[in-house]
């Protein structure tokens, strides 16, 4: 059985999918009845799965009439997906954002599953074992090559 984080996610997906401007917005309170779970349940799932890393741009309004706003940001052009890497990996790089803008890349079908699990073994902390700042340095030197070889032939 699926946990509730994961089913929220799926719901809001689905949602995103079926919406014509692919933009959202959602009542955290509303939805945290729906999902019989706590407000902040929902706050986690938005801030963890719905990532600028993974193309989504959220906003929230707080208050008695606040909402919470998820919108896709799509990757059509190459040119387009050419600023996405250059906008998004800096000089430096975490794990977590690496592996997000590689989950983004996958799900939009720029990249396959296999050449996905490559570059995240690739730039994992287990493989890259130096000490920070280099490490991240080096993850986003990597990342971006990888990723201009790919995509931007």
């Amino acid at each position: 059985m699926r946990n509730v984080s994961e089913m929220i996610e799926q719901y809001l997906k689905q949602v995103l999918q079926q919406s014509p401007d692919g933009m959202i917005e959602i009542q955290r309170n509303e939805l945290a009845e729906q999902f019989n779970c706590v407000p902040s349940q929902i706050n986690y799932v938005i801030s963890t799965r719905f990532t600028l890393e993974k193309g989504y741009v959220v906003e929230s309004k707080r208050g008695g009439g606040g909402y919470i706003r998820i919108q896709r940001v799509g990757l059509q052009s190459q040119g387009t997906i050419l600023d996405f890497i250059l906008q998004n990996i800096s000089t430096h790089l975490d794990q977590a954002a690496s592996e997000g803008m590689v989950y983004r890349l996958e799900e939009a079908k720029l990249i396959s599953s296999r050449e996905a699990a490559i570059i995240n073994a690739a730039m994992s902390r287990e493989v890259l074992t130096l000490k920070l700042p280099l490490r991240d340095e080096i993850r986003a030197k990597l990342l971006k090559a990888m990723l201009i070889a790919l995509l931007c032939k």
